[in-house]
C-alpha cells in the first residue's frame, strides 16, 4: 500500500511543484479527481491536495472528512452541501441538483486527517511549518510518511527540516519499512533527547527484533543521560533565577542590617511600595499614554528607588536614630512601621492582588537545548547583576561610599575627620530602601502585588545577609545563588516546603561554626 501511494504521489508531485495561486488548474483537477478511483488513489489525491499549500485546501478537505463534500454525477463537479449548495472550488451557487455525497472509509479519513495536521507544512511561515512537524511528531503515523517525505525534500530552512526529518523518522517506525531504515530512524529520533523521544522508544525496546531492540535499547540510555544532564542544567537556571529574587531583595537588606547592624523588619515592606509604585506608574501610562506601557518599568524604576528611598530616610530619622545599639526595640519599632506600611496600602489600593502586565520584551520564553528560559525571569537576573555592580562601585569608587564605609567601621574616628556621620547613616539607610523598592520594580513581574508582598521575602533576605556575612555584599551575591540553587535542587525530592526548612537548619548549623558567615567583615554591627 505504501509503494502504491508513494507512485500515485510521486506522478501526481510535479503538477504542484510551482508556486501554488488561487485559481491553479493543476488544484482543480485534482479536487475534480477525488470522487473518482479506489480509497487508496483518494488518500494519494487528498495528500497532493495538502500538498498544494492553495489556501481552499482546508476548507475542502474538512468538508469531505465532515460527509458534506459531493459530486454532481451529470457534470463532475465538487460541491458543497451545506449551507446550500455551492461549488467547491469557486463557491458560486449551484442550482438544487441531484448531487452524491463522497464517500470515506476509514482508512481514506485517516488520510484527511493526517493531510490536515500537516497541512500548514505549506504555510508561508516557518514557525507554523515547524509546529506542524512537531505535532506529527508527537502522533506517528505510517500514512503521513509520503507527506511528510515531500515536504521535507522541498523544505529549505534548516530547523524545520531538521523537524520534519524526525517525524519522518517516527512515521518510518510506525510502518512495515525495512529494518535498516528503522535503525536509523531510532537514530534520528535518539538525537532529539527529549521525553516525546523516550516515549515514542520505549516500545521498540522489546521488540522481538533483536537488533531493533538492540539499538532502541542504546538510543533510550543515551536519551536518559541527555535528559538528565539538562534537567540538572534546568535546575541550575531555576536556582539562578531564584537567587537573582533573592539577591535583590537581600542586598537592600545587607546594607540596613550588615553594615550599619539595624534589624529591619519593615524591608520587606519597603519591597512592596516599589511593587505598587510600578503598578501606579502601569496604571497612569494605561490611562493616559498607552503607546508607552513597553516603557513602564524602566520609568517606574527610578521612581520606586526615591519613592523606598524616602520612606526608608524617614524610619531612620524618625525612630532608627534614637534606637542604635537596642537590637530589641530596633526589631519590635520596625515590625510596627511594617504593620503601619501594610495597613496604609490596604487603605489606598484595598485588599486585593493588582494586576502589573509584562512589556513586551519581558513576556514568552526560548528554548535552549530541552532547557526552557523564560525572558522575565532572564531580565530579572541581568537587573540583579546590574544592580549589584552598581551598588559595588557606589561602595568602593564613590565618595559616599567611602564615607559609609568609614562611618560603619569607627564612628568616632569617622566624625573627628569631619564626615557627618547622622548624614551618613540617613544616607546608607535610605539607599538600602531604595534598593529594596528597585527589588519591587522586579517582583512585580514574577509574584502578586499585594500589602504582603513583602512578607515571604524578608526571612529569605536575613538567611541570605546571614549566611553571605553581614556587611559584606559579595557574600550577599555568593548566598543568594547559593541558596537559590540549592533550594532548586532539593524541591524534586522533598517538596518547596521541605526545601526550606532544610536549608534553613543548614544555615543554623553553619553558623553555629562560622558566626559571621562566608565572608566576615569588620565593623559596628560585629564589634559592638
Amino acid at each position: 500500500m505504501f509503494f502504491l501511494r508513494a507512485c500515485l504521489l510521486a506522478l501526481l508531485l510535479p503538477l504542484f511543484a510551482g508556486p501554488a495561486s488561487a485559481q491553479t488548474p493543476e488544484f482543480d483537477a485534482l479536487v475534480t479527481s477525488l470522487p473518482e478511483g479506489s480509497y487508496s488513489a483518494r488518500g494519494a489525491v487528498v495528500g497532493a491536495i495538502a500538498l498544494t499549500g492553495d489556501p481552499r485546501a482546508e476548507a475542502i478537505l474538512t468538508a469531505l472528512l465532515d460527509g458534506t463534500l459531493g459530486v454532481i454525477e451529470a457534470t463532475g463537479q465538487v460541491v458543497t452541501l451545506t449551507p446550500a449548495p455551492a461549488d467547491a472550488l469557486t463557491g458560486a451557487p449551484v442550482p438544487e441538483a441531484e448531487a452524491e455525497r463522497i464517500r470515506v472509509n476509514n482508512g481514506l479519513r485517516r488520510d484527511i486527517r493526517a493531510a490536515l495536521g500537516i497541512l500548514t507544512l505549506s504555510d508561508p511561515d516557518p514557525a507554523k511549518r515547524l509546529a506542524a512537524a512537531d505535532a506529527a511528531f508527537r502522533a506517528p503515523d505510517a500514512a503521513q510518511y509520503d507527506l511528510l517525505d515531500a515536504a521535507f525534500q522541498r523544505e529549505e530552512d534548516p530547523a524545520v527540516k531538521s523537524r520534519l526529518a524526525e517525524a519522518r523518522a517516527v512515521a518510518i517506525l510506525d510502518g512495515d519499512f525495512p529494518d535498516a531504515e528503522k535503525r536509523e530512524a531510532i537514530d534520528v529520533i535518539a538525537d532529539r533527547g527529549d521525553a516525546d523521544a523516550q516515549r515514542i522508544l520505549t516500545p521498540f525496546a522489546a521488540s522481538a527484533d533483536p537488533d531493533i531492540a538492540e539499538a532502541a535499547t542504546a538510543a533510550l540510555g543515551s536519551i536518559e543521560q541527555s535528559r538528565m544532564l539538562w534537567g540538572y542544567a534546568q535546575n541550575i537556571w531555576y536556582g539562578l533565577s531564584l537567587g537573582s529574587v533573592l539577591l535583590l531583595a537581600a542586598i537592600g537588606l545587607a546594607i540596613t542590617f550588615g553594615v550599619m547592624g539595624v534589624i529591619n523588619m519593615a524591608h520587606g515592606e519597603l519591597v512592596m511600595l516599589g511593587a505598587y509604585t510600578t503598578y501606579a506608574v502601569q496604571e497612569t501610562i494605561r490611562q493616559n499614554a498607552p503607546g508607552l506601557f513597553d516603557w513602564s518599568l524602566l520609568i517606574a524604576a527610578p521612581l520606586a528607588f526615591l519613592v523606598a528611598g524616602a520612606v526608608g530616610v524617614a524610619i531612620e530619622r524618625g525612630i532608627v536614630r534614637h534606637l542604635y545599639g537596642r537590637a530589641l526595640e530596633t526589631l519590635l519599632a520596625t515590625w510596627g512601621v511594617s504593620l503601619i506600611l501594610q495597613q496604609s496600602v490596604r487603605s489606598i489600593f484595598g485588599p486585593n492582588n493588582r494586576e502589573v502586565g509584562n512589556p513586551s520584551w519581558m513576556s514568552g520564553s526560548f528554548d535552549v537545548g530541552q532547557m526552557t528560559v523564560t525572558w522575565n525571569r532572564l531580565w530579572i537576573l541581568i537587573f540583579a547583576l546590574a544592580v549589584f555592580a552598581v551598588l559595588l562601585f557606589v561602595m568602593k569608587r564613590t565618595a559616599v561610599g567611602l564615607q559609609m564605609r568609614a562611618v560603619t567601621q569607627n564612628r568616632p574616628m569617622a566624625a573627628s575627620m569631619g564626615i557627618r556621620t547622622n548624614w551618613v547613616d540617613a544616607l546608607t539607610f535610605g539607599l538600602g530602601a531604595g534598593i529594596a523598592g528597585l527589588a519591587g520594580v522586579a517582583l512585580s513581574q514574577i509574584d502578586n502585588v499585594s500589602p504582603n508582598l513583602g512578607q515571604s521575602y524578608i526571612v529569605d533576605s536575613f538567611m541570605v545577609v546571614v549566611f553571605g556575612g553581614a556587611g559584606n555584599i559579595w557574600g550577599t551575591l555568593a548566598g543568594a545563588f547559593s541558596l537559590g540553587i540549592v533550594n532548586k535542587f532539593l524541591e524534586p525530592y522533598a517538596g518547596a516546603v521541605l526545601a526550606k526548612i532544610i536549608v534553613l537548619v543548614a544555615i543554623i548549623l553553619f553558623i553555629q561554626k562560622r558566626p559571621r558567615g562566608l565572608f566576615a567583615v569588620k565593623g559596628r554591627a560585629v564589634e559592638g
